[in-house]
């Protein structure tokens, strides 16, 4: 979706040549990831960090235009909202201390980003949503005036036909309806992508599929959404609700989402994914690119299926492989972000190595069902999670599993050439969030409260952000926040 066109609206044609080119795709990228050893070599890391901009008030701001005019810098792009800024990370070798080297980045580029803004009365806020958010915020002219964007909005509300429906229940409970798809940009992201090799690709998605769940309950930045307290990750209720463009009175069958955790167990390798989308959702921005770009079509199409977890081809430079992570927020400190992308990446490497004995325990089902309640729940989630002696499913309590499993992520680290000091310094700041029971959810909720003592519900969400925007600003883990 990142990709840049000068086009928003098709017709028939354009369709008709967009699924031809699909097809003829999808046959050369299996020839591809068939030669042996493709994607091989050492492992690389990478991220983007979605952020919102906020004015003195702590309200949406409407200016990343301005923000990146004023930057000049090549790896920041607009996001769907004017009020949100994207930043990709450079990519780095696993080997040695890669959360080291993407830590000093991300400092680097927020302090910039917050140096510039000062001067258009601007503040940098990576959280997953924001707290101040209001329904006037959601409306087309905060909108990012690039084709990619009025095409989506297009495609999406044309083939939906009525308003976009949000219900979630939590503490509180939220429904609504909207005409625009802005409601998605109310979602910002801390996505990690693992570049690994095709033949280990099966066994690397579903151990990473395994276990996103139960990082998920550690990162949770998204307890609030118009002024309700929802899930502690909000994000994965909202996102797949609000580009929702199915017409269930359609069919009798149940259509696939657009937004979901995936359709099972990978088989035999990334291909599938590919041909999964071509076969499963009809194009939405048949965007024609010039014939030297290769496989355009095929990723752009592929871009526009929000699976939480997503395979990755990069056909440039005799292409590679990556396992993109979507489903963790943004914030709410470079060293928090830093922890939860070597957490789900030394588990993923642990665990992939013994993933069959998981998985015939672990209907795909059920890590659906630990997703959504992690997601629901965070760390009091009750999950289901395969047992050494397994007759049964058995629920268990999401914190007790992560405190088991830890030291599988500091071997999976180890396996990557991660360096010791590293891999002790990320893991202190998992387990002190495990020790203290405190996430970035938990922490918004418990001071939300301590304000609704004397303020009203906005004038706490308020005080509360500026309060987490002077605790991000000092960069301590938040499991150490007051």
């Amino acid at each position: 979706m990142g990709q840049f066109f000068d086009k928003d609206t098709f017709n028939a044609v354009d369709h008709a040549k967009f699924r031809t080119r699909l097809q003829k795709q999808i046959c050369e990228l299996k020839e591809i990831l068939e030669r042996p050893d493709f994607s091989d070599g050492p492992a690389t890391i990478g991220a983007e960090l979605e952020m919102y901009l906020v004015d003195p008030q702590g309200l949406p701001a409407a200016k990343n235009a301005e923000l990146i005019k004023r930057m000049q810098h090549s790896q920041l792009s607009e996001e769907l909202n004017q009020f949100n800024l994207e930043f990709n990370l450079s990519p780095v070798p696993a080997m040695g201390q890669p959360f080291t080297a993407m830590e000093g980045e991300l400092r680097s580029m927020l302090n910039r980003l917050q140096t510039k803004a000062s001067e258009i009365n601007t503040r940098i806020v990576p959280i997953g949503i924001l707290p101040t958010l209001k329904n006037e915020h959601l409306q087309r002219h905060f909108m990012s005036d690039l084709p990619r964007y009025r095409a989506l909005t297009h495609q999406l509300s044309a083939s939906k036909g009525e308003p976009f429906l949000v219900d979630i229940n939590g503490q509180d409970s939220l429904k609504m309806r909207c005409d625009e798809v802005t409601l998605e940009g109310a979602n910002t992201s801390f996505q990690v992508h693992l570049k690994v090799p095709a033949d280990r690709f099966a066994d690397m998605f579903n151990a990473a599929q395994l276990i996103t769940p139960l990082v998920l309950a550690l990162a949770g930045n998204s307890p609030t959404f118009m002024g309700k307290r929802l899930w502690q990750e909000t994000r994965i209720a909202l996102f797949k609700q609000s580009i929702d463009n199915r017409v269930r009175s359609l069919t009798q069958w149940r259509q696939p989402a657009r937004v979901s955790f995936g359709q099972g167990w990978v088989r035999r390798g990334a291909w599938e994914f590919f041909a999964e989308n071509i076969a499963l959702y009809p194009p939405i921005l048949p965007f024609l690119f010039a014939e030297d770009k290769k496989f355009a079509e095929l990723n752009l199409h592929h871009g526009t299926v929000w699976s939480w977890n997503r395979a990755v081809f990069e056909p440039k430079h005799g292409g590679h492989l990556r396992i993109e992570f979507r489903a963790f927020p943004a914030g709410p400190t470079v060293t928090d972000m830093m922890a939860n992308a070597a957490l789900v990446i030394g588990w993923t490497q642990a665990l992939s190595g013994d993933i069959d004995r998981y998985l015939v325990k672990m209907p795909f089902q059920y890590a659906e069902y630990n997703f959504y309640r992690a997601a629901q729940r965070g760390l009091d989630a009750e999950i289901l999670w395969p047992q050494r002696y397994q007759h049964e499913p058995i629920e268990t309590p999401a914190y007790e599993v992560i405190k088991t499993l830890l030291p599988l992520a500091a071997k999976g680290l180890r396996e990557l050439s991660v360096e010791t000091k590293e891999i002790d310094t990320v893991m202190a700041v998992i387990e002190a969030r495990l020790a203290n029971k405190q996430t970035g959810a938990i922490w918004q909720l418990n001071t939300l409260q301590k304000y609704e003592g004397r303020l009203s519900r906005e004038e706490s969400l308020t005080t509360m952000l500026n309060d987490y925007m002077t605790n991000m600003t000092l960069g301590h883990p938040v499991s150490t926040w007051a």
